[in-house]
């Protein structure tokens, strides 16, 4: 089977093994972020929406992770130059939008451009096959869209945590998302601002005490569940360096793990014979197929 043929496979199963779950989306309340880490079975997450089949943090692709009805949609945002959170994974504009294309030049930040500007762009023209109608989003767009039958995972990849927990209070959900970033400084700043919200502390970070880590070093332990919960966050997301035991030393702190971003069933299954609470992936559906076949 060539790889055409795999994600139409894949995404042809996302319709037919998870349509109950997205119609009952549709008609059931959409759980609140707490009620979410109560869940009994682990968490089917969709890594910056589906990109297994629609371009990565586009509109079309967070509608495809709601139709293949993923419990949480993840995405990463900027700041534009207004200071209007945006959702784009890179620190450039250039590989998953038409911003060379149509500006010229490379390296374009999306804090260099007023969010106007960034509306101009198309963010699907890259995938194969393209799709031509993609929007530029801005972070309240995107979640207006995934709050509608899942949760958003809203990962922050620039700008201070006060607009981020403005922006939530103002459109009413604090603790209707999660919130999640590498830089635990930020998570302790929204902390300070908000004691309510669920948040998770990705890992490893990229140094600790001013010094790079060895990989030896990045694997989830003690060591790093309590630095996660002296900050507050209630979930610790990780790397696959996860084992049985990291997972019952999270459970014995209150913290939930996450894995990212996995996209074959053999580590799935691994974590999830460790116990891990929550899985990301590109593939939805592979994690549903994965969960299906353990009952």
């Amino acid at each position: 089977m060539n790889t055409l043929s795999m994600i139409l496979w894949m995404a042809a199963f996302s319709i037919l093994a998870c349509g109950v779950v997205a119609t009952g989306r549709a008609e059931a309340p959409v759980p609140t972020a707490l009620e979410l880490l109560r869940s009994k079975r682990p968490l089917v997450i969709g890594h910056r929406g589906y990109p297994a089949v629609a371009p990565e943090n586009s509109l079309p692709s967070f509608r495809r992770a709601l139709a293949a009805g993923a419990d949480l949609i993840e995405l990463d945002y900027h700041h534009s130059k207004d200071g209007i959170p945006v959702v784009v994974h890179d620190g450039t504009l250039d590989r998953t939008t038409d911003a060379v294309q149509r500006w010229g030049g490379s390296h374009h930040k999306p804090g260099d451009y007023t969010v106007g500007q960034l509306k101009e762009l198309q963010t699907g023209l890259w995938f194969k096959p393209p799709y031509p109608d993609a929007p530029f989003p801005t972070l309240r767009e995107a979640m207006e869209v995934i709050q509608k039958g899942s949760v958003t995972l809203i990962e922050r990849k620039g700008g201070d945590a006060a607009t981020c927990v403005k922006l939530l209070r103002e459109q009413g959900l604090i603790n209707r998302v999660v919130v999640q970033a590498f830089d635990w400084r930020y998570l302790r700043d929204f902390r300070a601002l908000d004691q309510a919200q669920v948040l998770a502390a990705l890992g490893p970070p990229y140094s600790r005490d001013g010094k790079r880590l060895a990989d030896s070093e990045k694997a989830l332990n003690a060591s790093w569940l309590d630095e996660i919960k002296s900050m507050g966050a209630q979930v610790a997301a990780w790397n696959s360096q996860v084992d049985k035991t990291a997972v019952r030393a999270a459970h014995r702190r209150g913290l939930k793990v996450w894995v990212y971003t996995i996209n074959d069933e053999a580590t799935a299954h691994r974590l999830l014979d460790a116990g891990v609470d929550g899985i990301i992936t590109d593939n939805p559906a592979l994690l549903w197929k994965c969960l299906a076949m353990r009952r």
